[in-house]
């Protein structure tokens, strides 16, 4: 029996413990907002955070989620009024939208680290999520008109 937290919540799961946590989250808990890209750790829209730090959910095993706290973006707030996701309103940054969850889990990890990240902090910390639709400056202004306002 593996235990955890999510957005908050105590869990519990028996099953496989090599099944990925991103189909634990988005099939068990109907948490769909985390999305499925590659598969292989390599594009960012299933980023999540694991004890505070993001986190590729199609490649960690449920094994390596017991015991941790996972947020996925429905915790980051009910009413999706994170100084991110504000941000990303107000920057128009998603077109397509799909990679959206990702990227702004991968920010706000960021944001913790450093409150007011240079663009090279910026581009760094975001090289591994993947927009198809190629918003990354939109993604950056976002992230510098929420810095400063991320908790650690």
């Amino acid at each position: 029996m593996i235990k955890l937290k999510v957005n908050g919540a105590a869990r519990q799961f028996d099953g496989p413990t090599d099944m990925p946590l991103l189909w634990y989250l988005r099939d068990v808990l109907d948490l769909t907002g985390t999305k499925f890209g590659c598969g292989m750790a390599q594009c960012g829209a299933c980023t999540v955070h694991v004890n505070g730090k993001p986190t590729r959910a199609c490649i960690t095993p449920m094994s390596a989620a017991a015991g941790k706290t996972i947020v996925t973006i429905e915790g980051l707030s009910e009413e999706g009024d994170h100084p991110v996701q504000e941000a990303w309103k107000q920057c128009n940054v998603p077109q397509c939208g799909y990679c959206q969850s990702g990227q702004i889990m991968q920010a706000v990890a960021l944001l913790k680290d450093k409150s007011k990240p240079t663009d090279k902090d910026i581009d760094t910390a975001m090289s591994g999520n993947i927009c198809r639709c190629g918003t990354y400056q939109r993604i950056r202004q976002a992230i510098k008109v929420a810095s400063g306002q991320v908790k650690a």
